[in-house]
């Protein structure tokens, strides 16, 4: 039986906030206190009797009523395990508070695995697959009764499966309670197996009127019955008096209100001023143009509410005096805003002013009748008389303000106030709180967290108790909601300011006194007899239930009547009750409201129509039930008589779905997936021995400049597509552009000898420039040609051959077979001389270069001959000759010979070796590789460096732009690095006969290969999907785009196409839903359209086609792109623990690991790639196919990602047939003028029709409104519109073209559209409050002073939105899905179509990118009052602080009003601009000389002058700079920060948190780089490198209003690390001058 206790909950907030209270109550704080504790003899007493029958144990408070049930529980559980059995014991708590605290106690005292139920736990969604399964894992389910009672009314569970039921304060059985409805509905049906009964109480009687034992025992008997239960109340009272001290009862009597002149007076203004708010609501009704039935109702729920308000007045006036109806209104006054909003919708602002000046005037008629020091009324040695005969306060209040007084100075002293009303608790508070002689007590007060305006929220409600628990609170007034369910302190008073109803109550909050010589206070009205009856009938009747309690005949039968009634009412019963055959799933009359409420709640509506049961009597009830029958039969209802939900399906293709899907698609999910292999690059021509045919691909190179490139052709055993094999690739290098042109040369055969050779030549050269030719191998250095190792491999096996440059010849191409030969020479001469191989003996290690004649015929030893290793050449063809060196493999090009040197010559350190301390260069060769030479004399040639591969893909100008976004200036051009040359002995170098344009060109070949790589894996993609779909011809070029993401930093990504895809899946799936569920609700289409396009669903759609293996995710890493015949010298080994290519959908590759890098390969080519990733590339792979074939090729793409969205044209026919049915003879006239407008005549009206009626028209008996077209509609203009924007803003960025979008298709827009078009005109609906928002909205656009921005601020009514998206769908139809004609209509009304720079962002999210821009801090705080809420604002400019505010119904209008006050004051100020990030950080060198030879490159625009020891600089102090603390002299108020972490990055990620923490503007940093020709140390200790550039930069610090600081870092080898010294540096001088504090590591 598995736990649950350590399963975190989804809902736990909510849990929280429900349980806030929750503690443990004082019988079982007992228990808890010491779970050693025995128990007493009464509770083995009851325990006994319980385990032998059903029992209800009477005990009164603290008594220790839950050590019994846990006891009962430890005993049954221990006798179910022994026997194996698997039974589920309940316990019932009638409240969330009680639930919590009895579930604590279980569980402390238990080994049994308990669960608790409530409905915040979201238990009202469980299905019987979630019931059965936490039935099986628990032994014990602690729940209310509510819960059970669903459970069993649905048929989730049965009382067979329960052994025992406890019901925790079970005196509430009573009426309806659901209590009475388990054992009514669900016990005593039962004929046998019925579950053991334990119920507790410390009352068994609630109801008023109980005198006699007669009467008692009456009802004891039918709670008896009820319950198939017999009350057992303990006779041993003096051990129970002994474990349970009573409170000693006290009367305090007060004098009866007395005849007061003043107060009558005022009573009078005040219904007079009552008079005269009812009639100006009343004219406000009259004066409304048309009447609507929404507008009365709200009228008369408004009025309702003011008499409410009036009446509370009146009666604090009457009860406690004028300075409690003083703060009663105030209280009236700050829960106004709750009434504001339903004011404002009926009748604009008037309604609401004049509620406000009703309450305005009573609070100023009020405040004249009280002395204007009112508030130090009742200060130190105040007059009570004076104040209860003025009025000011009642005898009754002044009674209890003396009770107060009693205490004394005791600030321990707590004591418990009851009252009857919410409104006597809150003004009591404030009435206490401002008694100067009472200023020493805490004072609170706590109410019910039911659904009442002045009810107390959960949360506060703990916090309250949480205060009378330490002692912080004293006095907490409260009212029922404490009697019983939540758990308090011992009190040591506890005072009845308002007399308890029940015997219940009374006897409830006497219990809450239980400290050893504790007071229950009641107060009486002196001469009251009526209350002096109550009272002791409640006393007369505690003493008759208990006494019948204890004197009642265990053996007696007392049920007989109840079960006679249940006899009797059977047949009734079973007549209004509904079941359900297949699951025995019931709803009777009382339910089938609630039920039908459910059901409602799941149908569409607004806030002016909101689909609801009519009425509650009986008559309507059974129309209820009758109306739940027919849901279920027609398949509304699921067979546990739920409304039906569309759920997703449950059908997976792995095991492990369910574990897969959490988190599916979601951007913080990192998944391990494999990549596919290309077919089109694998090879079996290797080792054929008769040669191979090859398609042959040419690859030619132009550039602007003078340089050359040698055209190459790529030789391939498969032939590429069409587009794959021509096709343009654009390469940027640092200093220029060149452009590769790919083209399909036909083929070509080569025999096994050119075969051979052509390995050779890419083996040589690609591990030569890009790899090593001499590799370690067992210890051993090796020349990589005699290793063993094969450096081909099939699935990667294609030729990259030179072309010679042909100038007049007939062949369009000619390969290069000369240098692939003198290649093939040069390895063959490196077998047989490898200088550095261990075999050779120190007499051999000598320059074994055969001598040979100078081509002049001069002698060997003359100046214009050059020896190489393999060679002679004249001194004047050396210049550009590619050369590789014998001892490192080393691919060089020379520049020139280099006059007056030789071998001889002292040896420079700037050369390829390592500085030291070698003598001549001689000697360096001789040393380090044991080469003698030959001919020393000769001069050193200077050689041109082979360097790494670049990714050319990326345009170094704009890196890290987005496709079609300018930067500002050449500021982020990449600056060419000086270049490397060696200096070296000729004759160490062999020479190969290829030109320098092969060598040149060999750089560009790896960019170019990934591209023609991704673009055959682009093509491969594109054959599976046709092999499963239509054949549509779409370009690789666009299916590679729709794999990009904008992390490959490449021209394209899947951006723009994915924005696409996303709308044309959202329009396919809305009409093949619309068309296929005619029947459907838009609530219904919406939910499965959500499931359909949602991103987890995406994400299975694509890993079950296996999409994820194609995806591109990271840039082009040059350095690890082999060609075939390298050899990789950056291995990535894979630890993933995968041994085949392709990762298996298993939960062990999932993680949500921040740490792990995304988008690196391994060797196995396994990465890890965001599960939202592959959403994203479905839906860019959809946007694409709609691109390159148009709607056809799209569905055709969903239908092989297994998508059913096939759009059938006999089912269009169906639905305009069904609108075709719809009466618009009595608008016809209205349609026709509408039809007008549109420019379009419906060949169908009753479409148009459906598409302007509003849903309350179905108050008026319309079976038809617009929200099913609406939900088609809606896809509709969004496809439209962001096609339109896809094809006409191709140059713009893809947050761009979101924003956009963003900016065209909402319900703003689309609203502003239908009134300029005056379409509202032509809405039908029966809604006031709608016409008033509608004609609002209308004048407010009309109006010319209205700009846009503050059409912002005027939110439009969702119904003009929706009433465009209606006709739009509506047309879709009656065109029969033909777009185009669609657009064709609403390009004009929708005009003029926000363009780029038109584009207006929402005012937060504009301001939040200045401040971004400009390096300020934003404060945001939000705070919520009744149903507004408030949003602050703050923004700390260098010199000044401000402040706006706004507010609205929700955080998202709140602050897009204080950020458009805010915007609208910066640019008053002048200070309100927009520079462009990319600005931000850029550094203008120029070149300062230094006598050193270092060149210091210095930044401009600032004068600071730094000596070389100078770190800090502090400069413009400002008027507070004397002061260390500068912006906060309280030195309490210091911010401490937590230890800096000294990895890269830290220093700055602590200085900026600082900066936003106390909104001070971001630094700015200053660079200034140095280069040396010679390496220089950098940095110290950790930090220390050398290198040849150095980077020192300061940063300054602007503290508003204080001062500006500049400090300078230490020197760095790379800039971000000279930032991190820097911040460093900054955080050291704060902290020194006493501004913040660091916490030691």
């Amino acid at each position: 039986m598995g736990s649950s206790q350590n399963v975190k909950n989804p809902l736990k907030r909510s849990f929280e906030s429900m349980n806030s209270m929750a503690r443990i109550t004082s019988e079982a704080m007992d228990v808890v206190k010491n779970q050693s504790l025995m128990p007493t003899s009464y509770q083995v007493e009851i325990f006994e009797v319980a385990k032998r029958r059903n029992t209800i144990a009477v005990l009164d408070s603290g008594a220790g009523k839950t050590m019994i049930a846990v006891m009962m529980i430890k005993e049954l559980g221990q006798s179910l395990r022994l026997n194996g059995e698997k039974k589920l014991i309940i316990f019932l708590a009638p409240s969330v508070h009680l639930v919590h605290q009895q579930y604590e106690v279980i569980k402390c005292h238990t080994e049994l695995e308990v669960e608790e139920l409530f409905g915040a736990k979201g238990v009202d969604d469980w299905h019987k697959e979630t019931w059965e399964k936490a039935i099986n894992a628990h032994d014990v389910m602690v729940m209310t009764p509510q819960i059970l009672l669903d459970a069993l009314r649905k048929a989730f569970m049965s009382l067979d499966v329960v052994c025992l039921m406890i019901l925790d304060e079970c005196h509430h059985a009573t009426g309806n309670h659901p209590y009475t409805k388990i054992m009514k509905d669900f016990y005593h049906d039962k004929f046998r197996n019925k579950p053991k009964i334990f119920g507790m109480t410390a009352s068994p009687v609630i109801r008023k009127g109980v005198t006699s034992t007669i009467v008692s025992g009456r009802r004891i008997s039918e709670l008896e019955s009820l319950l198939d239960s017999q009350i057992y109340a303990t006779e041993n009272r003096a051990e129970l008096e002994e474990s349970v001290p009573s409170a000693k009862d006290v009367r305090r009597f007060y004098d009866p209100p007395s005849s007061n002149l003043e107060l009558e007076t005022l009573e009078a203004e005040i219904e007079h001023l009552r008079e005269k708010f009812d009639a100006a609501l009343l004219d406000l009704q009259c004066s409304l143009p048309c009447q609507y039935k929404d507008i009365n109702d709200k009228a008369v729920m408004f009025q309702k509410r003011l008499s409410s308000d009036y009446a509370t007045i009146l009666w604090c006036l009457d009860n406690l005096g004028l300075i409690c109806a003083y703060e009663a209104i105030k209280i009236c006054i700050e829960a106004a805003s709750n009434v504001k909003e339903e004011c404002e919708a009926f009748s604009s602002e008037k309604a609401s002013l004049q509620y406000n000046y009703f309450l305005e005037e009573v609070l100023s008629t009020i405040l004249k009748s009280l002395p204007q020091d009112h508030e130090k009324l009742l200060g130190v040695g105040y007059n009570s008389s004076a104040t209860i005969c003025r009025g000011y306060i009642s005898s009754k209040v002044c009674e209890l303000l003396e009770i107060f007084r009693s205490f004394g100075k005791d600030t321990k002293v707590s004591c418990l106030i009851f009252v009857e009303r919410t409104i006597t608790a809150k003004v009591l508070e404030q009435l206490i709180k401002r008694t100067a002689c009472l200023s020493h007590f805490g004072v609170a007060y706590m109410t019910g967290n039911n659904s009442l305006v002045d009810a107390l929220a959960p949360k506060a409600q703990k916090e309250t108790l949480e205060s009378f628990r330490v002692g912080e609170v004293n006095l907490l007034f409260s009212t029922d909601v404490i009697e019983e369910g939540i758990h308090v302190p011992d009190c040591k008073f506890v005072v009845r300011f308002d007399l308890p109803k029940t015997v219940h109550s009374y006897v409830q909050s006497r219990g809450r006194a239980c400290q050893l010589g504790s007071q229950f206070i009641v107060m009486l009205e002196r001469g009251n007899i009526r209350q002096m009856d109550d009272l002791f009938n409640l006393i007369r009747s505690e003493f008759s239930m208990n006494n019948t309690a204890v004197s009642r005949d265990p053996d007696a039968c007392v049920k007989k009547s109840c079960l006679m009634k249940e006899k009797d009412t059977y047949l009734m019963k079973e007549k209004n009750t509904y079941v359900v055959e297949a699951t025995g799933a019931s709803v009777a009359a009382d339910s089938s409201v609630s039920l039908l409420q459910r059901y409602c709640d799941k149908l569409p509506g607004d806030k002016y129509f909101i689909p609801k049961p009519m009425n509650t009597l009986l008559s309507k009830q059974l129309v209820c039930l009758e109306a739940c029958k027919k849901l279920h039969q027609m398949g509304a209802l699921s067979d546990h008589l739920l409304p039906i939900s569309e759920k997703p399906s449950q059908s997976s293709s792995h095991p492990n779905c369910k574990a897969l899907a959490s988190g599916a698609g979601t951007t913080k999910r990192k998944e391990l997936h494999g990549t596919t292999c290309i077919r089109a690059l694998s090879g079996t021509w290797g080792d054929k021995l008769d040669g191979f045919v090859f398609y042959v691909y040419k690859i030619d190179f132009s550039c602007k400049t003078e340089q050359l490139y040698s055209s190459f052709v790529l030789l391939l055993e498969s032939k590429l597509d069409d587009d794959v094999g021509k096709t343009e690739v654009d390469l940027y290098l640092i200093s220029k552009f060149v452009k590769s042109t790919v083209s399909a040369c036909g083929q070509i055969h080569l025999d096994a000898e050119q075969v051979a050779k052509a390995k050779c030549f890419q083996e040589l050269f690609f591990n030569g420039l890009f790899g090593k030719l001499f590799i370690k191998l067992s210890g051993e250095r090796k020349f990589l040609f005699q290793a063993q190792e094969t450096l081909w491999d099939p699935s990667n096996m294609y030729l990259l051959l030179p072309v010679e440059l042909l100038i007049n010849c007939s062949e369009p191409w000619r390969i290069n077979w000369g240098g692939i030969e003198s290649c093939v020479s040069v390895v063959e001469f490196f077998k047989k001389h490898a200088w550095i191989s261990a075999e050779r003996s120190e007499s051999n290690r000598k320059n074994m270069l055969v001598h040979r004649p100078d081509p002049d015929g001069s002698d060997a030893e003359s100046t214009n001959i050059i020896h190489l290793a393999n060679t002679s050449i004249s001194l004047n063809n050396l210049k550009d000759m590619v050369v590789v060196a014998i001892h490192t493999g080393r691919i060089y090009s020379i520049m020139a010979a280099v006059d007056n040197t030789s071998a001889e010559s002292p040896f420079d350190a700037n050369s390829d070796a390592e500085p030291s301390s070698y003598s001549s260069y001689a000697d360096y060769f001789n040393k380090k590789y044991g080469i003698v030479l030959v001919h020393p004399q000769q001069p050193l040639v200077l050689l041109k460096q082979s360097h790494s591969s670049h990714n050319l893909l990326v345009d170094f100008r704009n890196e890290g732009t987005s496709r079609g976004k300018k930067l500002h200036g050449d500021s982020r051009m990449a600056v060419e690095k000086p270049r490397c040359y060696a200096h070296m002995p000729p004759e160490l170098l062999a020479s190969i006969d290829v030109s320098h344009d092969v060598l040149r060109s060999f750089y560009l070949l790896p960019s170019i290969m990934y591209r023609l790589e991704s673009l055959m894996l682009a093509s491969q993609l594109r054959e599976e999907i046709a092999l499963n779909s239509q054949n549509i011809h779409i370009a690789s070029s666009l299916i590679l785009e729709a794999l990009t993401t904008v992390k490959c930093n490449e021209s394209l990504s899947m951006e723009r196409l994915e924005l696409l895809g996303d709308s044309v899946l959202k329009y396919v799936m809305s009409c093949y839903l619309f068309l296929k569920h005619p029947k459907k609700h838009e609530g219904q289409l919406s939910a499965q359209r959500s499931r359909a396009v949602c991103n987890s669903t995406l994400h299975k759609l694509g890993t079950d086609c296996k999409l994820q293996n194609y995806i591109r995710d990271s840039p082009f890493e040059p350095r690890r792109w082999t060609a075939p015949g390298q050899h990789s010298i950056w291995p990535n080994h894979c630890e993933h623990g995968v041994d085949t290519i392709e990762v298996p959908l298993d939960g062990k590759f999932i993680t949500e690991d921040t740490k792990v890098v995304v988008g690196k390969c391994c060797d196995r080519g396994h990465r890890w790639i965001g599960s939202k990733t592959i959403s994203d590339c479905v839906e860019a792979l959809i946007g694409a196919y709609y691109v390159g074939g148009g709607l056809g090729a799209a569905i055709g793409l969903m239908k092989w990602l297994r998508i059913d969205a096939e759009l059938e044209p006999a089912l269009v026919g169906e639905a305009i047939k069904v609108a075709s049915l719809h009466s618009y003879d009595p608008k016809a006239k209205d349609i026709g003028i509408l039809e007008m407008k549109l420019g379009y005549e419906f060949r169908v009206k009753g479409l148009l029709l459906e598409a302007i009626t509003h849903a309350t028209e179905q108050e008026q008996d319309a079976s038809f409104c617009y929200q099913r077209l609406e939900f088609l509609g809606d896809s509709v203009l969004d496809i439209l519109i962001t096609w339109h924007l896809y094809q006409n803003h191709s140059d713009i960025d893809p947050g761009e073209l979101t924003d956009l979008r963003s900016a065209s298709v909402n319900n703003d827009s689309f609203a502003l559209a239908a009134v300029r078009q005056k379409l509202h005109l032509h809405l039908q609906h029966c809604s006031g409050f709608l016409e008033d928002q509608i004609s609002a909205y209308a004048k407010s656009v009309s109006d010319p002073c209205n700009s846009t921005k503050s059409l912002q601020v005027t939110k439009a009514p969702k119904v003009l939105g929706d009433l465009v998206e209606s006709i739009a769908g509506a047309i879709l139809i009656d065109t029969k899905l033909n777009l185009d004609e669609v657009w064709r209509i609403f390009k004009p009304l929708l005009s003029p179509i926000v363009t780029p720079d038109k584009l207006e962002l929402p005012p937060l999210r504009e301001l939040i990118e200045w401040c971004d821009s400009v390096g300020y801090f934003l404060k945001q705080i939000c705070t919520t009052k009744g149903d507004l809420v408030k949003a602050e604002l703050i923004l700390q400019l260098e010199d000044n602080q401000l402040v706006k505010e706004g507010c609205g119904p929700n955080r998202k209008i709140a602050k897009g009003q204080a950020a458009l006050l805010l915007l609208k004051d910066l640019e008053e100020r002048g200070i309100l601009s927009k520079r462009p990030k990319e600005e931000k950080d850029d550094v203008s060198c120029t070149s300062l000389p230094s006598s050193d030879g270092i060149c210091c490159l210095k930044n401009e625009g600032t004068d600071l002058k730094f000596n070389k020891k100078q770190k800090i600089i502090q400069v413009n102090p400002g008027p507070e700079s004397g002061d260390p603390q500068g912006f906060d002299s309280d030195r309490l108020n210091i911010p401490v920060l937590p230890p800096i972490d000294m990895k890269k990055g830290g220093p700055r990620s602590s200085l900026f948190a600082l900066c936003k923490r106390l909104q001070w503007p971001m630094p700015t940093f200053h660079t200034t780089e140095r280069k040396s020709r010679s390496q220089m140390v950098i940095g110290e200790g950790s930090e220390q490198r050398t290198g040849f550039n150095s980077f020192e930069s300061d940063i300054t610090l602007i503290i508003p209003n204080s001062a500006t600081i500049v400090v300078k870092g230490d020197q760095r080898a790379d800039k971000k690390s000279s930032f991190d010294s820097a911040a460093l540096t900054m955080l050291y001088e704060l902290q020194q001058q006493k501004r913040i504090v660091i916490r030691a590591q």
